[in-house]
C-alpha cells in the first residue's frame, strides 16, 4: 500500500487507500493545499483500473465555496459521486441533491416542509424520548459496539419517527440503506464486481421504495401527523409522487442518517482522545454544546466529498479555465482542515470561533436542509451521554467504511461504568 509521504493525489479514487489511518488522508491534503491545490487526477473502476477521463480536485476552502455559489457553472444533474452512474443506480442514490432547477427548487421547496424551525422544534423532545431509550438500553452492560448499538441507530429511528415508519421496519430499513449507502465495503455487499453491487443496491433500492410507496398510498387515503403525509397528501399543494418520495426517504435515511451517525461515531473518538476538551465540554453542557457540535462536524467531516460537472467550455475559477464536461470533486475534508481558516486544523477544539467549515456544504442552493436537524440531533444525543454514560471512551481503533465519499466508522468498541436506566 502506498504511504502518504510517497503518495500523490491519484489515491484519491483508490478505494483501499481510505481504509488507512486517517492522519495519512489528513497530511496529504495538507500537502496539496499548500502545493497542487488543485491536482487532476484519474478515475478508477472498482478493479482499481483506470477509466473516464478523471476529475479535478478542489482542495481549499475559498474554491470550494466558489463552486458551490455557480450552479450554472458547475452543476449537480450529472451526479455528485465521482464516477458516473447508470440511471437505475442514479434513482436510489441521489433525490434532488443531484438535480439542477427547476427540479430540483420544486422538490426542495416541497421537502423544506418538514425542516422549518417549527417542525424541528417540535422533534426535540421525541429526540430527547429516543436519545434516553437507544443509550439508556445498553447501559447495564459497561461495553458495546458504540456504532451499531448507539450511533447508527439514534438517527434512523429519528427520521422513522418523523416519517411515521413502523418500528417493526427498523432492521429492513438499517440493512437495505447500509447497502445503498456503502456499496463499497464488502462488509455490506460481499460481491464487489459491478455487476454485484449495481445487483445489490437496485435490489435494496426497489425494496425500500416498494416500502414507501405503499406507505405514501395509505397516507394519501389516511392522513397521518408525519412527515409522509405533509410530502404526499398535502391539500391544495404540490406535493412529491412516490417515486419521488422513495427517492427523498432514502437520501434522508441514508446520507442524512450517515452524516449523523458518523459523526456521533467520530464524536466518542474526539472525546476519547481529546481528554481536555471533553472534560471542558462536560463541565457545561449548556455553554459549549452548540460550538462543540459546530467543532464535530468540521473535525469529523463526514461526507468527505460532492462532485460538480462543468457546464460550458470556457468556465474559470480562478486562473484555471474548464471545458465542458469537465469533473470537478469538492473535498470537504480537506476544506474542512484549510489553514487559511483553522489554526491547528487536526486539532479538536470546542471553543473554535469563528468554525467556517463546510459540513454541510457552503452556501449555495444545495446547501444541507437538513444541517439543523443533524445539529439538534448531535447535541441532544451528547447531552445524554453525558448524563446517562459519562465516563464513556473508545477502546482500539475504528473500523473504517472504504468508501472516499463517506467518512464512517463501521464498528467502535467502548466502555463505560454499567449502570442501571429506567
Amino acid at each position: 500500500m502506498t504511504t502518504t509521504e510517497s503518495a500523490s493525489a491519484d489515491v484519491l479514487d483508490d478505494l483501499d487507500w481510505w481504509t488507512r489511518p486517517v492522519a495519512e488522508r489528513d497530511r496529504l491534503f495538507a500537502r496539496l493545499r499548500a502545493e497542487n491545490p488543485r491536482p487532476h487526477v484519474p478515475e478508477r473502476d472498482l478493479t482499481g483500473r483506470p477509466r473516464g477521463a478523471g476529475f479535478w480536485a478542489l482542495t481549499r476552502l475559498d474554491d470550494i465555496r466558489e463552486v458551490s455559489k455557480r450552479p450554472d457553472d458547475f452543476c449537480s444533474g450529472e451526479g455528485i459521486n465521482i464516477f458516473d452512474q447508470p440511471p437505475r443506480l442514479k434513482q436510489y442514490r441521489g433525490s434532488f441533491i443531484d438535480m439542477d432547477n427547476p427540479e430540483h427548487a420544486r422538490q426542495r421547496r416541497i421537502v423544506s416542509r418538514g425542516f422549518t424551525a417549527k417542525a424541528l422544534e417540535a422533534l426535540r423532545d421525541d429526540i430527547t424520548r429516543t436519545s434516553h431509550e437507544i443509550i439508556g438500553s445498553v447501559a447495564d452492560r459497561g461495553e458495546c459496539d458504540f456504532v451499531t448499538d448507539i450511533a447508527a441507530l439514534l438517527p434512523l429511528r429519528i427520521v422513522n419517527n418523523m416519517m411515521g415508519i413502523p418500528r417493526s421496519q427498523e432492521r429492513y430499513i438499517f440493512d437495505q440503506t447500509n447497502i445503498i449507502m456503502a456499496a463499497s465495503d464488502p462488509e455490506y455487499v460481499a460481491d464487489q464486481t459491478p455487476r454485484g453491487i449495481a445487483r445489490a443496491v437496485n435490489a435494496a433500492g426497489e425494496g425500500l421504495a416498494g416500502l414507501l410507496a405503499e406507505l405514501a398510498r395509505d397516507r394519501v387515503d389516511n392522513p397521518r401527523d408525519d412527515l409522509i403525509t405533509a410530502l404526499v397528501a398535502a391539500r391544495d399543494d404540490d406535493n412529491l409522487t412516490p417515486d419521488e418520495l422513495a427517492a427523498f426517504f432514502i437520501l434522508l435515511v441514508g446520507a442524512g442518517n450517515e452524516t449523523t451517525r458518523n459523526a456521533i461515531a467520530h464524536g466518542l473518538l474526539a472525546l476519547t482522545r481529546f481528554p481536555a476538551q471533553r472534560a471542558l465540554w462536560q463541565s457545561d453542557p449548556g455553554t459549549h454544546t452548540a460550538r462543540a457540535v459546530e467543532e464535530l462536524v468540521r473535525w469529523s467531516s463526514p461526507v468527505l466529498h460532492m462532485r460538480r460537472t462543468v457546464t460550458r467550455d470556457g468556465v474559470r475559477l480562478g486562473d484555471q479555465e474548464f471545458a465542458k464536461g469537465d469533473k470537478v470533486v469538492l473535498w470537504y475534508r480537506s476544506a474542512n482542515q484549510d489553514e487559511q481558516y483553522f489554526t491547528d486544523p487536526t486539532a479538536f477544539d470546542i471553543t473554535r470561533e469563528p468554525n467556517p467549515h463546510v459540513t454541510f456544504g457552503s452556501p449555495g442552493p444545495h446547501h444541507c436542509l437538513g444541517a439543523n436537524l443533524a445539529r439538534l440531533e448531535l447535541s441532544v444525543a451528547f447531552r445524554t451521554l453525558f448524563e446517562l454514560l459519562p465516563d464513556i471512551h473508545a477502546t482500539g481503533e475504528p473500523d473504517l467504511l472504504r468508501s472516499n465519499f463517506l467518512h464512517g466508522i463501521k464498528h467502535l468498541r467502548a466502555e463505560f461504568t454499567p449502570r442501571a436506566v429506567a
